[in-house]
C-alpha cells in the first residue's frame, strides 16, 4: 500500500449534502501543495459541485447512484460511511471529514451515532476510546456524552467514564499541544452546581469525588461549576482575542458545550475527534441538506477543520 503518512486525509462526506462542495472551495482557497493533500470521494461526486484548482491526488471509491443533493438516501449513507473506512484504511497523518448523515449511514446498514464512533470502531486499539473535542482558536470544549437523549445524560455520568475521559484529555494536550500541566474547567450537571443537593446530588455524589481522584493524579481540574457563569470568561476572552482561562471547558452533554462555543464562533469552530492514533478534523455543522447544490455553503469552518492540520 501506498504510504500516506505525511499527508492529509479529506473525506467529502455525504454526496447529496455540502461537503463535497465546502471541500473544493476550501482547498481552493487554500491553495495547498497537492504534495500535501489525499482527497477520499469520487470523481463525478466532485464534478458535479465544482473544479479544484491543483491537481490533487484522488482516492476514488466506487458511487454508482445518481447525485441527489439535499435527499437522505441509503446509497449516500453507504458511500459517505466507506469514505471513513478508506481514510483510516490508509493511516495518513490527519484526517479531515466533511459532514455525513446519521439518517443516511443508518438507512445503509451503518448503525453508528455519528462519525466519531465510525473512526473509533476502525481505528482503536489497545482499550482506545475516542473523545469529541470542539475548538476556535484555544476556546476548547470537551463533551463528557455525545449523542444521547438528555434524560440519559445523568445515568451517563458515572466517576469512573469522568475519570478516564479527563485522563485521555490531558493526554491529547501532553502527547499532541505539548502543554505538560493543561487547566480544565469542569461544568457541573444540574443548575447552580445542585444548590448544596437542593437541585440534584450528582455533583457531590459522582462528579466531586472523580475530580478528587483525577487531582490526585496530578491533574488541574476546577469543581464542578455552573455552566451559566463558567462560560462568561471563555467567551468573552474569545471575543476579545484573550487567551481563554481555561485550557479547556469539559461539559456534560451536547448542547452545554455547543451552545457557547457556536454563539461566538460557529464558523471558526472545529469538532476534533482524539484519543486514537490519529486526530480528525471536521467541520462543526452538518450536511445543510437545505441548500446543498446551491453553491452557497459557507466554507469556513471546513477551512479551520484543514488548517489545524497545518499548524
Amino acid at each position: 500500500m501506498k504510504n500516506y503518512s505525511n499527508k492529509i486525509a479529506i473525506t467529502t462526506g455525504d454526496p447529496n449534502g455540502i461537503g463535497t462542495e465546502i471541500t473544493i472551495k476550501a482547498l481552493n482557497m487554500l491553495n495547498l501543495p497537492p504534495r500535501d493533500v489525499v482527497i477520499i470521494s469520487n470523481s463525478k461526486v466532485i464534478n458535479t459541485y465544482g473544479h479544484l484548482n491543483n491537481n490533487y491526488e484522488l482516492i476514488d471509491i466506487d458511487f454508482d447512484s445518481k447525485v441527489r443533493p439535499g435527499e437522505i438516501t441509503a446509497e449516500s449513507g453507504d458511500f459517505a460511511f466507506r469514505l471513513l473506512e478508506k481514510a483510516c484504511e490508509i493511516n495518513p497523518k490527519f484526517i479531515v471529514t466533511a459532514p455525513t448523515s446519521k439518517d443516511a449511514m443508518n438507512l445503509a446498514g451503518h448503525h453508528f451515532c455519528g462519525q466519531t464512533e465510525v473512526l473509533e470502531h476502525f481505528l482503536a486499539h489497545d482499550g482506545q476510546k475516542a473523545e469529541m473535542l470542539f475548538a476556535a482558536k484555544d476556546f476548547r470544549i470537551l463533551l463528557l456524552t455525545r449523542h444521547i437523549a438528555l434524560k440519559d445524560v445523568p445515568k451517563s455520568l458515572t466517576k469512573t467514564l469522568i475519570i478516564e475521559k479527563i485522563e485521555r484529555l490531558r493526554g491529547f494536550f501532553q502527547n499532541k499541544l505539548f502543554i505538560n500541566k493543561p487547566s480544565f474547567a469542569l461544568c457541573a450537571l444540574n443548575p447552580h452546581a445542585g444548590e448544596n443537593n437542593l437541585i440534584g446530588d450528582e455533583e457531590e455524589n459522582i462528579m466531586l469525588p472523580a475530580i478528587q481522584a483525577v487531582r490526585n493524579r496530578g491533574i488541574n481540574i476546577t469543581n464542578p461549576l455552573p455552566a451559566d457563569t463558567l462560560f462568561i470568561n471563555g467567551v468573552q476572552n474569545y471575543l476579545e482575542c484573550k487567551k481563554s482561562p481555561y485550557d479547556c471547558y469539559i461539559a456534560c452533554y451536547h448542547d452545554q458545550g455547543l451552545i457557547p462555543i457556536k454563539a461566538v464562533a460557529s464558523k471558526k469552530t472545529v469538532n476534533m475527534t482524539i484519543g486514537l492514533d490519529i486526530i480528525r478534523t471536521s467541520p462543526s455543522h452538518g450536511t445543510a441538506f437545505d441548500i446543498a447544490g446551491k453553491n452557497i455553503a459557507n466554507p469556513e469552518s471546513m477551512i479551520e477543520a484543514i488548517k489545524y492540520c497545518l499548524y
